[in-house]
């Protein structure tokens, strides 16, 4: 396998600086706050109104509305009307506020593919700040627990956690899903049709002590590891912000991997 320099092989590298770095930096600051995420992790159970939400998090009222429409204004969370409690005047209409269908993936898979951009900013503290707000966002939502997040097609910004040491890649396989394990595996729809079907597999993911390792099972497609193709059989290690493709081209997959304080 022929080596990338180390910085290269292990980022996103975009050549000139974006527009959208002032976008970031404003997302940035609206997470960088330890009671909005706190929020975010009230909200993934069931939907609040502002009263219940200051109550748990134990400030103002006022604070708390500030917060949600911070919250809202990154498309994380939305309000609508709900029922209040019962008084002794009735039951009065309130705002309620949720969590947008898909909004902790899409958290995590913004979050991921931004740490992992090699920012050339002659401003450092942007990055210092993503990376801090990463953390936190691990410590309050996430937790260390390693994930893969598909990038790209119809199921773009799935989650996949990665929570046994040994895991199938490849394509759903209707009919034979007592030959892999549906709840660990890494199983894509059939639309990602250039994937092998997990049941012979696409590739294996794999923990070795505290490294994980990414082999290609002799897949039709191939796989490639920050575009660097794997010879079949033969795992390579994987790192925090790596890129697996498996196949090539509109019906293969692209994962980015996310490993929580990867020293290895």
């Amino acid at each position: 396998m022929t080596e990338l320099p180390h910085d290269t092989a292990r980022t996103i590298v975009l050549e000139e600086v974006p527009d959208y770095y002032s976008e970031l930096s404003e997302y940035l600051e609206v997470l960088s706050n330890s009671q909005r995420l706190k929020i975010l992790k009230l909200l993934e159970k069931k939907p609040r109104d502002v009263r219940t939400i200051a109550s748990e998090i134990n400030t103002s009222y006022e604070n708390t509305k500030k917060h949600l429409d911070k919250l809202i204004s990154t498309g994380l969370i939305k309000k609508e009307v709900g029922l209040g409690q019962q008084t002794s005047k009735g039951v009065h209409p309130v705002w309620k506020y949720s969590l947008v269908p898909g909004a902790m993936e899409a958290l995590i898979r913004n979050l991921g593919i931004f740490s992992n951009i090699k920012l050339h900013l002659a401003d450092s503290e942007l990055k210092k700040r993503l990376e801090e707000v990463r953390e936190a966002v691990e410590d309050e939502i996430t937790g260390d627990t390693p994930m893969a997040i598909l990038l790209g097609g119809p199921e773009d910004g799935k989650v996949f956690l990665l929570q046994k040491p040994e895991v199938r890649v490849g394509r759903v396989d209707p009919g034979n899903e007592d030959r892999y394990d549906p709840q660990n595996d890494i199983i894509f729809s059939a639309d990602y049709t250039s994937v092998t079907r997990v049941t012979k597999p696409h590739g294996m993911i794999n923990r070795q002590g505290s490294k994980w390792f990414i082999e290609d099972r002799g897949s039709k497609g191939g796989s490639f590891l920050n575009s660097t193709a794997l010879i079949a059989r033969k795992p390579e290690q994987i790192h925090d912000g790596d890129l697996i493709e498996l196949a090539k081209g509109a019906a293969g997959a692209r994962l980015l991997i996310i490993i929580p304080n990867d020293n290895s």
